[in-house]
């Protein structure tokens, strides 16, 4: 490993993590990109609504590489500013994705992007709210706003995956499911109807509901869902009216997001409930079969993986654009308070997309 390139990286992993940038909250940060790729001569474009792009964007003669990936993090839990402890960085955001923020970004700094031989052109999106619900992120609205984005050969979305590729990502599907009942003295509970011992019933049933592994594009997604939030009652004395559960489920590639609603609300439809969806982001496809994708497995010298978890390659699939997984964090560490990232991860990142920038798919056309 070469000390002098894990240096640079864990230095702007650091710097990163100790900039502020929480969901909405990620001005500071696009300002520490924007002046840092500009004081050192790389074209950057100020896109607007927290979304950099820097590079080449758009295709043109050569095949082009876009990496991509989020500026904002999960509230902070104790854990910024970050230290670098050895050959780890911790730090909020440093394995999601402050580490891999900074991989593409020093491929820039070193100009991986203008390298006259290059195989590939390598241009960087960066973009905020992808924290958050899918109704709020910044990344769709900019694809609408900037066409040339999607003419892209491979999009490389660098959410945690520890330096291997892994294909399309499930659809996040967010509920509210809310429990009525009748109100009355505890002493007397006969005069009520207890929405929590209803929401118990249902919930029991719920959590019945087996996981079913899919097969799609040749990779194994599985199906699931959780409650993970439950609230109800107003007072120690009083058997309370209402109950709301906040609902999950994940559900995998080629489910389309209306059949997932429809089929979350068979598995909720009990008397004297409603289910209230409160956001439902599309599945990823799974786009591994290009020439570029296929080297890129093949440099990460790792089995291809399915992504079980949402990321944004699901919004770049709603635009028929080829995009993978991969990145430098390894996913046990992301929002985690000790949150971090290895250093040599770093490089490995690092060196293996500079790899596909420089010699492009393996047998294709120069």
């Amino acid at each position: 490993m070469c000390a002098a390139l894990a240096d640079r990286l864990a230095d702007l992993t650091l710097g990163l993590v100790d900039v502020p940038s929480e969901s909405r909250d990620e001005e500071a940060a696009v300002a520490f990109v924007r002046d840092l790729l500009g004081s050192a001569g790389v074209p950057v474009d100020d896109a607007g609504d927290t979304c950099l792009l820097a590079g080449t964007t758009v295709r043109g003669d050569r095949p082009l590489v876009l990496l991509a990936g989020h500026l904002d993090t999960v509230p902070a839990q104790g854990n910024r500013p970050g230290r670098r402890d050895g050959d780890v960085v911790f730090g909020l955001g440093a394995c999601d994705m402050k580490g891999a923020d900074a991989v593409m970004l020093q491929l820039l700094l070193d100009g991986a992007h203008a390298d006259p031989d290059r195989a590939c052109d390598l241009g960087v999106v960066l973009f905020g709210r992808e924290e958050l619900p899918f109704v709020d992120t910044a990344l769709t609205p900019l694809l609408e706003r900037r066409p040339g984005l999607t003419t892209t050969d491979l999009v490389v979305v660098m959410e945690p995956t520890a330096c291997g590729v892994q294909g399309g990502c499930l659809g996040n599907l967010n509920a509210t499911w809310s429990f009525s009942g009748v109100a009355a003295h505890s002493a007397r509970p006969w005069h009520g109807d207890n929405a929590i011992h209803r929401a118990a019933e249902g919930i029991a049933e719920l959590a019945r509901v087996p996981i079913v592994r899919h097969a799609f594009g040749g990779l194994e997604y599985a199906e699931c869902v959780s409650v993970t939030r439950i609230s109800g009652g107003v007072a120690d004395n009083v058997v309370p009216d209402r109950v709301a559960a906040h609902v999950n489920y994940r559900y995998p590639p080629g489910l389309p997001p209306a059949e997932a609603e429809a089929r979350l609300r068979g598995w909720t439809d009990r008397p004297g409930t409603t289910l209230d969806v409160i956001g439902n982001a599309p599945s990823g496809l799974v786009s591994v079969d290009g020439p570029l994708a296929r080297t890129l497995i093949d440099l990460s010298g790792r089995e291809l993986t399915p992504k079980q978890a949402w990321t944004p390659v699901a919004e770049f699939g709603l635009r028929d654009v080829a995009a993978v997984n991969y990145g430098p964090g390894d996913p046990r560490w992301a929002h985690k308070r000790d949150e971090q990232v290895a250093v040599a991860a770093l490089v490995e990142a690092y060196e293996t997309l500079a790899t596909l920038v420089r010699d492009g798919a393996q047998g294709a056309d120069r």
